[in-house]
């Protein structure tokens, strides 16, 4: 376990220091940038076809490759066939990603809600078995936290969305039953909430474009568009 106060005020590089142009988000280039400024980094994971971690945000291809189909239609080779936007920039495989880091910087792993949740959990704990570095782990859905906090001693958080319209879902957001029943250490906010969410456990809020955004030394912040914090 991590004391996360130790955060606080702290910028994560949001899929890594990237643009979307020439350094696409969630690529090696995006996560070396970020391990060269000393940025923590956030990113995303989910399964391919044959089994393997990825980094990639979407379940559908599309925006990021061009190809309108899910990720999980595919197997890893299948992927490696596919650039980033107009890169030569590859789907990384979070093995690949926890040997570029190597322990350098701290790493917030999203785990996507996915019906295979345990399938993904216990392989995603499986890699990170010989992983000297800091890792926090989040999710938006509370099963996945739960079953994190069940099977590991890593940090954990809950995603909370901004306000969907749902009355329903608005009301089981801002109340205190999914941190409960998840067993969550931190909860991680859209910045459209930042006053209307308080909680006791550290606050990560996301996804932070500028430095007018930077409220108080009280969150810890996802953010695009770094590095800005030298203008603070």
């Amino acid at each position: 376990m991590i004391d996360l106060n130790k955060y606080k005020g702290k910028l994560f590089a949001h899929r890594g220091m990237h643009n979307n142009e020439d350094i696409p988000e969630n690529s090696i280039l995006a996560f070396e940038k970020a391990k060269r400024f000393n940025y923590p980094i956030e990113l995303d994971i989910q399964l391919t076809k044959d089994e393997i971690l990825v980094v990639f945000h979407d379940y559908n291809l599309e925006r990021m490759t061009g190809l309108d189909s899910n990720l999980n239609n595919f197997s890893l080779e299948a992927l490696r066939e596919l650039n980033l936007l107009n890169t030569n920039e590859k789907i990384p495989t979070l093995n690949e990603v926890l040997k570029l880091i190597d322990g350098k910087v701290p790493i917030d792993i999203e785990i996507k809600p996915t019906k295979n949740f345990k399938e993904t959990c216990n392989i995603l704990l499986e890699e990170l078995f010989n992983y000297n570095g800091e890792i926090i782990i989040s999710s938006f859905s509370p099963k996945i936290i739960k079953y994190m906090k069940m099977h590991s001693t890593y940090n954990c958080g809950l995603l909370i969305k901004k306000l969907s319209g749902s009355k329903f879902y608005d009301k089981i957001s801002k109340s205190k039953l999914p941190l409960i029943y998840s067993h969550a250490d931190f909860v991680a906010i859209s910045k459209k909430l930042i006053n209307k969410y308080k909680s006791k456990l550290p606050i990560f809020v996301w996804t932070i474009t500028d430095k007018e955004e930077l409220k108080t030394d009280e969150y810890i912040y996802i953010c695009n568009n770094l590095p800005y914090e030298k203008d603070l």
